[in-house]
């Protein structure tokens, strides 16, 4: 489709200045942007994880808008944009079991829907543009506290160039009991995605958020590079579910941190299928006793794709707990790597952390890596960590297919009793859907 807007492709300050001019955004914003720009440009590329040599930042598109304003009722929204969404089941999703919803195309949210029950509670859920607009002095008062854009170089690139993504605020004492969810589509060929999202739970609240994102296959590579930050206050509770499906030739480069004070939890819970590289590894700070941290993701590589992807616990303070659980799958001669980080300052005594990694090998041409990195700096702590790696058995699939099943399905139901730690966090309609989206990861796949 036509798009109302667009910036040329390239990366210069001309560009960065024409999205603030076409945000209408405040000076302040411009110049956190330029200077993230400069950081960017200063700042090497990693080069201990996967191969980035194929991604070319100056080819990209980094702002397309798709329509000239949001539209806030389903059927205001094109026929065009809105067929993909409707394919995705977005709308009934809605109805049933969403308490607020969102649909990004490209670089602007094109669609935003909370419902009353939660809006006379006071709790926002909106896009970035009008959380910066409409709620000036909350945004400022937590944007860029968590991941400031000098964090990594995809972090900078973000600040310099984002658009879109979701603005959540909710009150103290309230429980959100249905969850939020915003989906993410990018359409243009060679395009960058980089939404920012802000969640901030006053103290005693709750919230489930769940994000979708995808892209279909060009011959040429997309980006997609999100920034996400949550501020959990003192007895809150967030969780943040991703499923992304990625076409395969996306660069998935996300930066996910959450703050946690005096008895919050916050939960990652980490689908990563399709894309080309997945770089993302969420990060919890347990800043206050009792805060406790939860990461579980699982990871599916298939051919010429490369998973890295993990969590990062950091405990600052004396009893607080957490928890990694990752799980990779490998197929087709693809690679996944578990990437983690678990510190404990000294003095954070009355530390309770268990680790496990396990991956599961497909076939004899796909690959497998750990790279766990534990600083336990305090000697009171009770910290464990496992790792192990198994692959799918002849003989598991012989007895299944001795019993009438076929060699793909039998492969998936042994992927999903693999992950099952996974979808049973997820809400019935969404473990339906990833039983779905496994099933299909494993049609034709060597066993």
């Amino acid at each position: 489709m036509e798009s109302y807007f667009k910036v040329p492709r390239g990366l210069n300050k001309d560009i960065v200045r024409e999205i603030s001019l076409q945000k209408n955004e405040p000076a302040w914003m411009l110049e956190f942007r330029l200077q993230a720009l400069e950081q960017f440009a200063s700042m090497a590329w990693p080069t201990w994880g996967p191969d980035l040599s194929g991604l070319k930042v100056e080819d990209m598109l980094y702002y397309v808008k798709p329509l000239e304003s949001q539209k806030k009722q389903w059927q205001d929204v094109p026929a065009s944009i809105k067929d993909t969404f409707m394919k995705l089941g977005i709308p009934q999703a809605e109805q049933k079991m969403l308490a607020g919803v969102g649909a990004q195309f490209e670089s602007e949210v094109i669609y935003k829907s909370l419902k009353d029950e939660w809006a006379a509670q006071g709790v926002l859920f909106c896009d970035m543009n009008t959380g910066l607009a409409e709620h000036a002095e909350l945004f400022k008062k937590y944007f860029a506290t968590i991941v400031p854009p000098n964090d990594n170089p995809f972090a900078a690139l973000n600040s310099a160039v984002w658009s879109g993504g979701s603005f959540v605020y909710v009150p103290k004492g309230v429980h959100i009991d249905l969850p939020l969810q915003a989906y993410f589509r990018i359409n243009a060929d060679r395009m960058g995605q980089f939404e920012r999202t802000l969640i901030i739970a006053e103290p005693g609240s709750s919230v489930h958020y769940i994000e979708g994102c995808s892209a279909p296959v060009y011959t040429s590579s997309s980006l997609h590079s999100a920034v996400v930050e949550i501020i959990a206050h003192e007895g809150a509770q967030v969780r943040y579910t991703t499923i992304q499906n990625w076409a395969p030739n996306v660069y998935n480069l996300v930066t996910k941190r959450a703050m946690a004070y005096r008895n919050a939890h916050v939960s990652w819970v980490d689908g990563n299928f399709g894309s080309k590289v997945t770089m993302k590894y969420p990060s919890v700070i347990l800043k206050e006793e009792g805060a406790q941290g939860d990461i579980l993701s699982i990871a599916v590589a298939g051919a010429g794709q490369h998973q890295d992807s993990g969590g990062k616990i950091i405990h600052l303070a004396p009893h607080t707990r957490s928890t990694i659980v990752a799980k990779s799958l490998s197929k087709d001669g693809g690679r996944s790597s578990y990437r983690g980080l678990l510190k404990v300052v000294k003095g954070a005594r009355g530390v309770q952390s268990r680790v496990q990694c396990d991956a599961l090998l497909c076939d004899a041409f796909s690959k497998t890596d750990t790279y766990p990195t534990m600083l336990i700096q305090e000697s009171e702590v009770d910290i464990g960590h496992e790792a192990s790696v198994s692959k799918i058995q002849d003989e598991q699939l012989t007895y299944l297919s001795s019993r009438g099943i076929t060699k793909s399905a039998a492969q998936a139901m042994i992927v999903t009793g693999f992950i099952e730690p996974f979808i049973k966090t997820l809400p019935m309609e969404y473990a339906v859907e990833l039983n779905r989206l496994i099933e299909a990861e494993m049609e034709g796949s060597i066993g």
